[in-house]
């Protein structure tokens, strides 16, 4: 068996911007095999981003991405070595979870196969408030097994809600192995509703030596919407009312609240996230030229992941994070040559300020809910 091969921190690869492939899945779309994934992918590579999060799951989402990356002509414009793949284990079904290192073992082949790969660079414990702390710290050392003996995995991490489960297991493992985890992913918690990521979060992580903080579900699985949350979305009755009322709220200054919680979270973690983030190459938004982490100061940047179900929404997501980049340092240089508009630049940085109102107007709303968290596990 192959010995471990030394890999660099991830904190100073990973890119910034991650594809989020929960949407390939019948809890987000009714049909995800009528979605066209092979035109997102591939498009999403053409843009510049270079990473994509998956898991067992969500239904058939490794496998639709494996086919994708796959394709005749995404195989023959992007070498496997440009992207990251990040997958989970642990979590079976709705309430169903195997943390035992027979399955980890099994789980992990299973995604080999379908995502049509001899690798993967990123593998989290899936929610790993479902389980116990002891079973996702034996998980969490098979897995790393795995990676000095078998090489088939480059980095390990874990995954959930609770803030607070979180930090305590990165804590325990690193006390216990001493060794910090490669990645701690965490969703909803930064978001125009939440920041209890960085306020709570993010302190004790880096403490715990965490390499990278990935933020994922800035729209908080799906509650910050106009159209409101899925019916499944575990918040309260009456924080759904309040991002109603905020979502009124926006509308009366002729703005989107998915437009303001995109742009807030996406934007505020690049920067206040920067401290557990990395120095990966952030993604262009043009197929113009590649990006690199020095054209926007140089210092690391907040990781982010972004779902999106189709080719609209993948645009929507790609001008919003284009004109984020637009605003940082040294991009006054950039938009002409990739032939926009000269004073995007400045567009950018005036559009941050409005979003910065809109968002303490938001919070204003919110009052006592500002910050509140729904219970993981949920009741009974």
């Amino acid at each position: 068996m192959p010995g471990r091969i030394p890999h660099p921190p991830l904190q100073d690869i990973l890119p910034p911007l991650i594809f989020g492939c929960a949407t390939f899945n019948h809890q987000y779309n009714a049909d995800p095999f009528a979605l066209d994934t092979e035109g997102l992918v591939y498009k999403t590579l053409s843009l510049g981003v270079r990473a994509f999060d998956t898991s067992p799951y969500y239904g058939p989402s490794e496998e639709l991405l494996g086919a994708a990356l796959n394709s005749e002509r995404t195989r023959r414009d992007f070498l496997r070595s440009e992207y990251f793949l990040l997958t989970k284990v642990g979590r079976i079904g709705g309430e169903s979870f195997d943390y035992s290192p027979e399955w980890i073992r099994q789980s992990i082949k299973r995604s080999l196969q379908r995502l049509r790969t001899n690798y993967l660079d990123v593998v989290y414990c899936h929610d790993v408030e479902f389980v116990s702390d002891d079973e996702t710290v034996t998980a969490v050392k098979e897995l790393r097994r795995i990676r000095d003996q078998e090489g088939t995995i480059k980095y390990v991490g874990i995954s959930g809600y609770p803030i607070e489960t979180l930090c305590r297991l990165a804590e325990r493992i690193l006390v216990e192995t001493g060794e910090p985890l490669d990645a701690v992913m965490s969703y909803a918690n930064f978001t125009v509703q939440n920041t209890t990521l960085l306020t709570e979060g993010v302190p004790r992580l880096r403490a715990a030596r965490v390499g990278v903080v990935p933020n994922a579900s800035p729209l908080g699985m799906g509650l910050l919407r106009k159209v409101g949350p899925p019916s499944w979305h575990p918040g309260r009755d009456v924080l759904k009312d309040a991002v109603k009322q905020a979502s009124d709220f926006c509308e009366e200054y002729e703005d989107a609240i998915e437009v303001v919680s995109i742009r807030y979270a996406l934007e505020r973690w690049l920067l206040e996230g920067g401290v557990v983030g990395s120095r990966g190459e952030p993604a262009a938004g043009v197929p113009y030229r590649r990006q690199t982490v020095e054209q926007v100061g140089g210092g690391k940047l907040g990781v982010s992941v972004m779902g999106v179900s189709n080719d609209a929404e993948l645009t929507r997501t790609m001008q919003v994070w284009r004109s984020i980049l637009d605003g940082m340092e040294d991009q006054q240089l950039v938009p002409v040559p990739a032939g926009r508009w000269k004073k995007d630049h400045q567009w950018s940085i005036s559009r941050s300020k409005t979003v910065a109102l809109m968002a303490d107007g938001i919070k204003d709303i919110y009052g006592d809910l500002y910050n509140y968290v729904w219970p993981s596990p949920g009741p009974g």
